[in-house]
């Protein structure tokens, strides 16, 4: 009964002033909206950071050509005509910890159809690349081993090159042109959108790497090799096995530097995840001084308050109310300010994620959790910001205070 009352006292004192409750509880809006918003921007890019290491593959082992010095200067990917075909069959002949692997042969190309026509990028695999990568068809089916090995002119499209070249056509069974070379559509690929980095991932033709190889490019070398190893820990006992056995087929001295490289695609995206959790880490620290200043601004008013009414203090505490009662009063009003503070500020943290995550194009992921916090921490300001002024409310003197003008 004690606390209801005090809580309809607190309440009523509020309601007094209500331009001076607005104001105060403004600081904690902000400060607590601020945090919810910057969270959100935070886990949302980690969300992403994580889709996209997902969609890298299903434990990828990825051997790129390249890494040899030359005359001190270290080559960069492509640059080496060493790694074969040769090399993919010996990988998966003699590396039991990769389930899968796709020789890999890529450049950019011109496509056309009919009177459509776009310059993208090809890419010559195996038939195990879309199960190494995890991706999926849209629809039509992928070319066989059988293809592969008589060098089918067959095609499988991502999402963006069929919705430019062929429209509101369903491109399954139409014959295209791949640079010199008519290629057949057996399939489309599921789309996955824009990589963080803004490349379109979409926008690409993938054949047999056979094809690609003697009708396109006209090589007899591969830029890549995208293998998968049986579990994530297996990656890197797989990776020192396929090292110490290209080492020993391209025939390298011990004191000389591999002629390939070894990607960690994976590692990239996690420095680049923690990078954006640190970042969104010191963004909500800034907005929590927000906070702290709402709080500050509770503590200001709360004592201009027990200035204001230490007559009114004075005549409760002459009735028979205890310094229990007059500091209950104020901590009520101190957490009643920081609690509906809290709670627009929730709502305002909620309209800022949804409106900067479409302003920015940045997906924005809301936890429960945070809210939950967020509410708790305005209620603990409002407790540890005023209780000074209830203390100090509950010490005065009766006498003094009634006589004070």
């Amino acid at each position: 009964m004690r606390f209801a009352s005090a809580f309809r006292m607190a309440l009523r004192a509020l309601a007094r002033n209500k331009l001076r409750t607005m104001l105060t509880m403004l600081g904690i809006m902000i400060g607590i909206g601020a945090v919810i918003c910057t969270v959100a921007i935070g886990e949302g890019g980690q969300d992403m950071i994580r889709e996209q290491m997902t969609s890298l593959g299903t434990n990828l082992v990825w051997i790129a050509s390249g890494g040899r010095k030359v005359n001190g200067v270290r080559t960069g990917a492509d640059s080496t005509k060493t790694l074969t075909t040769g090399d993919a069959a010996a990988i998966r002949r003699e590396v039991p910890l990769i389930t899968g692997i796709s020789p890999t042969v890529d450049g950019n190309v011109q496509v056309a159809y009919g009177n459509q026509n776009w310059y993208t990028r090809y890419r010559g695999v195996a038939p195990a690349y879309l199960q190494i990568r995890r991706w999926d068809l849209a629809e039509g089916s992928v070319f066989s081993q059988r293809d592969v090995n008589r060098d089918a002119d067959v095609c499988v499209l991502g999402q963006t090159v069929a919705s430019i070249l062929f429209r509101h056509e369903d491109p399954i069974g139409k014959t295209m042109r791949v640079g010199s070379v008519p290629c057949l559509v057996i399939g489309t690929l599921a789309a996955k959108g824009l990589s963080t980095s803004g490349h379109d991932q979409d926008d690409f033709v993938i054949l047999p790497y056979t094809t690609v190889m003697r009708k396109i490019k006209g090589t007899n070398w591969l830029d890549d090799i995208y293998s998968s190893a049986l579990s994530p820990q297996q990656i890197a006992p797989a990776e020192a096995e396929i090292v110490r056995l290209l080492r020993e087929r391209h025939k390298l001295r011990a004191d000389e530097p591999n002629d390939f490289d070894v990607r960690h695609p994976e590692d990239a995206l996690e420095a680049q995840e923690q990078s954006n959790r640190t970042f969104a880490l010191m963004l909500a620290s800034i907005a929590s001084v927000s906070l702290l200043v709402g709080g500050i601004g509770i503590m200001n008013i709360m004592l201009v308050s027990v200035t204001e009414r230490t007559r009114e203090i004075g005549l409760r505490m002459a009735i028979g109310a205890t310094d229990e009662d007059v500091r209950l009063q104020f901590l009520i009003e101190a957490l009643a300010l920081s609690l509906l503070g809290g709670a627009a500020g929730v709502i305002f943290g909620l309209f800022a994620s949804a409106g900067v995550s479409q302003l920015l194009d940045w997906p924005a992921a809301i936890s429960p959790m945070v809210v939950i916090i967020a509410a708790a921490f305005s209620a603990l300001i409002g407790i540890l910001f005023g209780y000074y002024p209830a203390q100090k409310a509950s010490q005065l003197d009766p006498i003094e205070a009634l006589r004070y003008e």
